[in-house]
């Protein structure tokens, strides 16, 4: 036996203003909430039945708005936005605050050698690329050969920037040192995640109007999203990997932090995950989910054909820009 929802009640209606930054911040808060992460997969299974059921327009008798909405954080928190298809338990968002703390907390501790820079940087690139497939526009899909190619080639630009810049700053200031680390984070973001979603470059993502009806496929909506998905990616990094260097150069000056040497790693890790806490919700707001494009700027071609069939009806098309 089912109930009716509640009068007014659309449960994939965002809970905050997303043509904010702060309700975007608010709504990734929400999502990328790390106490997700322990949800056993029965529970997640169950949360996307029940939003199934919600936009079936019935749902469980006794079932409240709050329950409701704590289905949507768990099914938000673990299924593809495209495909509502269970994402990988790395590649999900809830997991970039866990996994990425401990991973970022470890380049910076250990960037003094090269044989230790080429393996976090390379533990790093295997965590982004299962991250950068996961969020990929579902749409778009892409063959093994592709993520391979995607994975050696960004793991490739991670390891030359940091080797090379490794080995040059041996004679610089020792806070340079510290900054290795993320020239690699940067520059690899550069080529993995343009690599990993090459076929929304090359055979553009659809388009809608403002209703979601379809409208064709873009090739520079694909560029524009993916753009921001990469600058989106370094500012979550940024934070934690430019200042915690500072700070930990000035602590290892104290004699308490010189007989703790032990202590310096771990310490590291907590620190990288009070940044990740707020910086990945931030990163992930800093540009709209859906994203628009104005119809002056797609395709020639594209454009003509949505003017032949809408005229002027449609001044800017739509698209989910992956994460």
């Amino acid at each position: 036996k089912m109930a009716t929802i509640p009068l007014g009640f659309n449960i994939d209606s965002p809970r905050w203003d997303q043509s904010t930054f702060v309700g975007r911040l608010k709504h990734f808060l929400n999502i990328t909430d790390p106490r997700t992460v322990l949800v056993p997969e029965e529970e997640l299974d169950r949360a996307k039945a029940l939003v199934e059921s919600c936009r079936a327009g019935v749902v469980p008798p006794g079932s409240s708005r709050e329950q409701l909405l704590y289905a949507k954080k768990l099914y938000d928190s673990a299924f593809h936005p495209d495909s509502g298809e269970k994402m990988n338990f790395i590649g999900r968002m809830s997991f970039q605050v866990p996994g990425g703390m401990a991973i970022t907390g470890c380049m910076l501790q250990f960037y003094r050698t090269v044989p230790a820079v080429v393996f976090w940087q390379w533990v790093n690139q295997s965590f982004n690329a299962f991250v950068n497939y996961t969020n990929r526009n579902a749409a778009s899909p892409i063959s093994l050969r592709q993520i391979g190619v995607a994975y050696v080639t960004a793991t490739g630009a991670a390891l030359a920037t940091a080797v090379g810049l490794n080995l040059y700053t041996k004679r610089a200031p020792p806070l340079l040192a510290r900054w290795v680390p993320f020239a690699a984070v940067a520059a690899a973001n550069c080529v993995n995640i343009p690599m990993m979603r090459q076929q929304e470059i090359i055979n553009g993502i659809t388009v809608t109007d403002e209703n979601n009806n379809e409208l064709g496929h873009s090739r520079r909506a694909a560029v524009k999203g993916i753009a921001q998905v990469v600058l989106s990616r370094i500012t979550m990094a940024a934070p934690g990997m430019i200042i915690l260097p500072i700070i930990m150069e000035r602590l290892e000056k104290f004699t308490f932090m010189q007989r703790i040497r032990v202590l310096h790693g771990p310490l590291q890790v907590l620190l990288c995950g009070g940044f990740l806490l707020f910086m990945v919700p931030a990163a992930c707001a800093l540009f709209p989910q859906r994203c628009s494009l104005a119809l002056d700027d797609l395709e020639l071609e594209l454009r003509d054909s949505i003017v032949a069939k809408h005229g002027d009806k449609v001044p800017y098309v739509y698209f989910n820009k992956g994460l």
